[in-house]
This record gives C-alpha cells, sequence and structure tokens, in this order.
C-alpha cells in the first residue's frame, strides 16, 4: 500500500476517534469553545514538538509565493468553517447537519478538478461516489425526525463550512511540500485563538483542569497529528484523493464507538462499511500510467533520490539518506505509475 494512502487513512482514523473520546470524557463544553480548545492543543502541541524536533525555534522554510495560501488556508479553515459550522447547528437537526457534512469530499474533488485541474479518471470518481453513499447512509437517521427547525438558513450555513474546509484542502496542497508540522501547528494556533475568542464573546466560562487537559490531548491527537498526517497525504495524492480517504472518518469514528464504548451496531452501519471499502478499493487499484513531462522546478521537502531527484550535495549531506533542502528538478519526460503529487501536477 502507498505511504501516503495510509497516512491519509491514519489521519482520517485519528480525526474520527476524536469525537467519541470526546464523548467519553464527559466533558460539558460549549461547542465554540471545545472547538477552540481542540484546536489550541492541536497548534500548541505540534509547534512544541517542532522545537523539540529542531532544537529550538526554527524560519517556517515557507517562500513567500507559499504564504498567501496557508493563510487562506487558515481563515476558511480555522476561522469560516468552524463558525459556519457552529451557526448551522443551532439552526438545523445534528441528522440533517451529518449528512450535510458529506458535502465536504464532494466539494473538495470538484474544487481540484475544475479549478485547479487535478487528475480524475473513472475509477478514483466511482470511488468517491461509494464512500460519500457509505457516509451518507451511516449518517441516516434510524429513528424520528429530530424537532430541530427546518429553516433553509442552517443547511445553507453547514454547507458553506463544507465548501471553506473544502477551499481549505485545496489551499493547503499548495504548500504541502513545506514543514507539514508548521502547517499544522501554525493552522491550529491561530484556529484555536480565534474561536476560544469567539466563545468568550458568547459567555463562555472557564473549563476544569481535568477537563482541560485531556480535551487538549485529544486536539493534539485527533486534530494536530490527524492534520500533520493530512498534508503529507496531500504531499503524495493530491487533494482529491486524499479528500475521499479522509471522508471515511466518521465510519471509522463509528467503528471506534463501538469498540470502545459498547454501542450496538445497525444494519446502516455495515451497509456504509461495504460502500467505503468498495471506494476505497478502487482506489487503491487505481493504475494511473502515462508519458508525462516535468517541467523546471525548484522547492524544498524531505526526499532521498529517485528517478526524480538526481542533484548535486554540499559537503556533508548524505545523498542515500532522507534529508531536506532546497533543489532544483530540471525539464524531464518520461513514463511510469504515479499520483498527482508534488511532482505530478501536469495537465492531461
Amino acid at each position: 500500500m502507498n505511504t501516503s494512502v495510509i497516512y491519509a487513512l491514519t489521519a482520517a482514523a485519528l480525526f474520527g476517534a476524536s469525537t467519541p473520546l470526546a464523548k467519553l470524557l464527559g466533558a460539558e463544553i460549549p461547542p465554540v469553545m471545545l472547538a477552540g480548545l481542540l484546536y489550541l492543543g492541536s497548534g500548541v502541541g505540534l509547534l512544541m514538538v517542532r522545537c523539540i524536533r529542531d532544537r529550538g525555534w526554527k524560519a517556517s522554510g515557507l517562500q513567500a509565493s507559499e504564504w498567501p495560501w496557508l493563510m487562506g488556508a487558515i481563515v476558511f479553515g480555522g476561522v469560516l468553517g468552524p463558525v459556519a459550522l457552529m451557526a448551522g447547528l443551532s439552526l438545523t437537526s445534528g441528522a440533517t447537519a451529518s449528512l450535510m457534512l458529506n458535502l465536504e469530499p464532494v466539494l473538495t474533488a470538484l474544487l481540484a478538478w475544475v479549478v485547479f485541474k487535478e487528475n480524475a479518471d473513472r475509477r478514483i470518481v466511482l470511488g468517491m461516489l461509494a464512500i460519500i453513499v457509505g457516509g451518507v447512509v451511516l449518517s441516516w437517521p434510524s429513528g424520528q425526525a429530530s424537532n430541530g427547525s427546518q429553516s433553509w438558513l442552517g443547511p445553507l450555513a453547514v454547507a458553506f463550512a463544507c465548501l471553506c474546509w473544502a477551499v481549505d484542502n485545496n489551499l493547503t496542497r499548495k504548500v504541502s511540500a513545506s514543514d507539514a508540522l508548521y502547517i499544522a501547528g501554525a493552522k491550529g494556533l491561530f484556529a484555536g485563538l480565534v474561536n476560544c475568542t469567539i466563545a468568550w464573546g458568547m459567555g463562555a466560562g472557564s473549563v476544569r483542569l481535568e477537563v482541560l487537559s485531556p480535551t487538549l490531548l485529544i486536539g493534539f491527537l485527533g486534530y494536530g497529528v490527524s492534520l500533520v498526517l493530512f498534508v503529507l497525504a496531500l504531499r503524495g495524492l493530491g487533494a482529491a484523493r486524499t479528500g475521499a480517504y479522509f471522508s471515511t472518518a466518521p465510519f471509522l469514528g463509528a467503528a471506534i464507538s463501538i469498540m470502545v464504548l459498547g454501542e450496538s451496531v445497525s444494519l446502516l452501519f455495515w451497509l456504509a462499511a461495504a460502500f467505503m471499502l468498495l471506494g476505497v478499493w478502487l482506489h487503491l487499484t487505481e493504475q494511473h500510467e502515462h508519458s508525462h513531462r516535468h517541467v523546471a522546478q525548484e522547492h524544498t521537502h524531505r526526499h532521498t533520490h529517485d528517478e526524480h531527484h538526481r542533484h548535486e550535495h554540499a559537503e556533508g549531506v548524505a545523498p542515500g539518506e532522507p534529508h531536506s533542502h532546497t533543489h532544483q528538478h530540471l525539464p524531464i519526460q518520461h513514463s511510469h505509475p504515479h499520483f498527482p503529487d508534488i511532482h505530478h501536477r501536469h495537465r492531461h
């Protein structure tokens, strides 16, 4: 299995697990404050890990042209998306919101294919549809309809949140070659501070330490480590495929709820599992190969020497070991199986 696929599925598992784990804590935290604390746990934790890794603070390594993409991703994914979702949840039922959230992978793929010209063949589209159908089945209400408001404003706000996260996914793809710890940490820290500020403005009080600590830990793992893996998956798979794998998070979260919380298993769960497994299988068995041309390019990311990395090194750099530095790619034309990763974003 491709390493990037493992990154994407592990990211989905961690994010999916964050919901039942938060439920297991039984924490009584207002929704906006909860979102802020989860993001803060992500941002602070990742930036601390980065400082330990680099033995102190190190510059981001982002090029000047990449900063607008990252700031756009932070605004759309860390601020507008969560606020729109909280507004939508206050105006619509939980069941309706759950169904609407399945729009995110669809919108992510549409933006990737239409706006950013990412490649998608029939197998990828069918796999995406199967995973989305599985998500709809999983979130389909099995009991009486909720008494929540049926105003069109609620679903519209949830749909806007999905659009914000779809924009976030595609903008993050533009900077995915850079340090994943810095990208995920910056997004988490900024989003956490903004959402906590909004929560305090709405009258949220203090949070008890015995609730705060595990909440920050869940945020670090379910939002932070998950986002780092998501960025690494974007680097190797592109936005559409990563979004498809990540959309299995509700199923993985439900599976963890069954194992950890002992919740009952319904027929809808197994039907959703079948659709999602079919979608993942269609993606895993994709074979995309054709003659393609690489244009001259200069960027920085962790790599080893392969057919795309044949450059000279300064003294003291071991070319056979994984390493990171600014390097150039000369134009080359060849044919081999590939994904729309950071080296294969060509037109078809």
